[in-house]
């Protein structure tokens, strides 16, 4: 499966921001879907995560409260990010996972747990 990230640019710090992610070839049910992000001179780190069948999220505590992973069709999922904070400023990624059962119960939390990786898209957070 392709992917392809769009939805990043430059928002004041309280702003929110919508993310969209979308496969080509094929539709998320086959996977599990993740956002990372990578900040200047960071390792690329775990956001946020969703079971596409179940639809069961998982967020990093850095983000919980204040952003939220969908399915908005089947071969789109969207990161919505509200109350931004500079720290918030990465490249975000999108990846995929294929299914696999059983499966991994943390196989979200780091990127080699993820099959499939889109180009990232940049967030600016100006303070």
């Amino acid at each position: 499966v392709q992917l392809q990230a769009c939805g990043g640019g430059l928002v004041q710090a309280g702003g929110s921001l919508r993310l969209s992610c979308a496969a080509s070839g094929r539709t998320f049910s086959s996977y599990n879907v993740g956002w990372f992000r990578q900040a200047p001179g960071k390792e690329r780190e775990f956001v946020a995560a969703l079971r596409w069948s179940g639809g069961t999220t998982y967020y990093a505590d850095s983000v919980k409260g204040r952003f939220t992973i969908s399915r908005d069709s089947a071969k789109i999922t969207a990161l919505q990010m509200n109350s931004v904070k500079p720290e918030d400023t990465a490249v975000y990624y999108c990846a995929a996972r294929n299914l696999r059962i059983p499966d991994d119960s943390h196989w979200f939390q780091t990127p080699s747990g993820m099959d499939y990786w889109g180009k990232g898209t940049l967030v600016t957070v100006s303070s």
